[in-house]
């Protein structure tokens, strides 16, 4: 069976949520000694990462000293990073960098580097970084052991970080509501193919010291896995919408069947338009209840998410994308009822290619899921031309974490997407059909009088569409679509619609995959 992952959900705090991965390889490679500088460049770490590539993959060893393999739950949440030793703390300095320490499920550590003026100094692990609990008992001497990845944070509330790297190649990053979300990789490789997914990992650091006052951090990475290696260098500017640029050039050991460039990881457990898997007080409970794209040819798309009940993968055929997310529309406290877990605060994540990225596909991967704690959404570009061993191959894109994306359609947005039995009640004969309504706000309906003629344009895959109807609600400027979907068997149904006048398309389009 398919497993994407095996996650806790919390950044070993109390105040931010985050990811915890287990079993995943990372490679330390600790290149020089804390007392030594080389130099270090984006260059550097290409051809660092081009001739890992021509190499074969070795594997990193899977064992913790004892004193950390056998650490319980608690024993490991007691190890706590000195916050009087972080990086960059100087009262000159907007930002601090703290460690997260291995152990638990960090099984495999990452080596860090510092970056000051060109030249690079390795960042020694020491038990002095850290406070541990008296059940917990570290050596007198214990060699450098690394660190399983890291955490920055932005004046006056340093410990309140605004990004992380933690396991394999996922990162973080929180917007206004400083609350974390989904999550963002450097690389997916064979999602959802019938057999094992491959991690890829970022297995080195050089983190760039920030100038004085600045709220710019430079990182760079490098990349390694059994079927590729690549060097990125990330740009984070930590705002109400956190912005990174990413710069990623990749190199692959050996034929990829299925390659996720920029790929995004969440949670949808249930909403509006699914409560199969919905026995909870809460009427909701997600991290992004939809994919929005902007397509090359300038379209908008909404697919709302769904909890499948198999293994899923939709493909969305695209050239040069203009951009793409997994968004969290959804932000009234009342629609979660979740004060411990924020959903309603939870960040959107937007894709923005930087480059013309050619042909290929969005896919969006659902994974059957019952259990919040555990991610089943996963959406990436994947480009048309394969990945071949001897190939470099360069993306550069922007991502935007935060409450609204940078860039938005001018038409009208759907706002919810609610599925129930069809027919009218108290019909004899009620037919065996689901009912769909669809509610659209913003672009023209701000002004459109109530009396205007709109019509739904709706295509399916398959059945038949009964009844359909648009009209005004009463009270705002929402206006609502329903329509009633007739079909026989359990196949799939791929549906399409948006709304026009007679001036045109309305709003964004909709698109559903429904499954009886």
């Amino acid at each position: 069976m398919f497993t994407y992952r095996a996650f806790s959900r919390c950044l070993l705090t109390a105040a931010a949520c985050a990811l915890l991965i287990a079993a995943i390889p990372c490679i330390a490679r600790a290149q020089g000694t804390p007392d030594r500088e080389t130099a270090f460049s984006a260059e550097w770490l290409r051809s660092e990462a081009r001739r890992l590539a021509a190499l074969p993959y070795e594997a990193p060893p899977a064992k913790l000293p004892d004193w950390l393999e056998h650490l319980d739950w608690d024993g490991y949440q007691s190890i706590k990073f000195r916050a009087d030793k972080s990086l960059w703390r100087a009262k000159e300095h907007n930002l601090e960098a703290r460690f997260f320490h291995l152990g638990l499920f960090f099984k495999h550590p990452v080596t860090i580097h510092e970056v000051v003026g060109g030249r690079s100094r390795l960042i020694p692990y020491s038990k002095e970084l850290f406070t541990y609990a008296p059940s917990v008992q570290v050596p007198e001497h214990q060699e450098n052991l690394g660190f399983a990845g890291f955490r920055v944070g932005v004046a006056p509330r340093f410990d309140a970080d605004v990004f992380a790297f933690l396991g394999a190649s996922y990162f973080r990053a929180v917007g206004v509501t400083k609350q974390y979300g989904l999550s963002a990789r450097g690389l997916a490789v064979d999602t959802a193919l019938p057999r094992p997914e491959e991690f890829p990992d970022f297995r080195e650091f050089w983190l760039e010291k920030p100038a004085a006052k600045s709220r710019t951090v430079v990182l760079h990475a490098l990349l390694d896995s059994a079927s590729i290696t690549g060097a990125y260098t990330f740009v984070v500017s930590p705002n109400d919408v956190t912005v990174m640029d990413v710069d990623a050039t990749l190199y692959p050991r050996k034929q990829i069947e299925r390659v996720g460039v920029a790929p995004l990881t969440s949670m949808y457990q249930c909403g509006e338009n699914d409560h199969r898997v919905c026995d909870d007080f809460r009427p909701e409970i997600h991290d992004s209840d939809g994919l929005s794209i902007w397509n090359g040819d300038g379209e908008w798309i909404w697919r709302p998410l769904v909890n499948s009940p198999v293994l899923r993968v939709n493909s969305f055929l695209d050239q040069n994308p203009k951009g793409f997310g997994l968004m969290q529309r959804d932000r009234l406290f009342d629609h979660y009822q979740d004060d411990g877990a924020m959903y309603h605060a939870r960040p959107s994540l937007w894709v923005e290619p930087l480059d013309g990225w050619g042909k290929g596909q969005i896919q969006l991967v659902e994974i059957p899921g019952s259990d919040e704690t555990a991610d089943n959404i996963v959406a990436f570009w994947n480009p048309a031309e394969p990945f071949s061993p001897g190939q470099e191959r360069h993306f550069r894109y922007r991502l935007h974490w935060g409450s609204t994306p940078p860039v938005a359609s001018p038409m009208g947005h759907v706002v919810s997407t609610r599925i129930g039995a069809g027919g009218i009640p108290g019909q004899k004969d009620r037919p065996h059909s689901r009912k769909f309504v669809l509610d659209f706000k913003g672009g023209r309906f701000e002004h459109l009088p109530w009396e205007t003629k709109v019509e739904p344009l709706i295509t399916v895959s398959r059945g038949q569409i009964l009844t359909p109807a648009v009209r005004p609600v009463v009270g705002g400027d929402t206006w609502r679509c329903n329509f009633d979907l007739l079909v026989d068997g359990k196949d799939p149904v791929d549906m399409r619609l948006y709304l026009k006048d007679a001036k045109g398309a309305l709003t964004e389009t909709w698109l559903y995959q429904y499954t009886p």
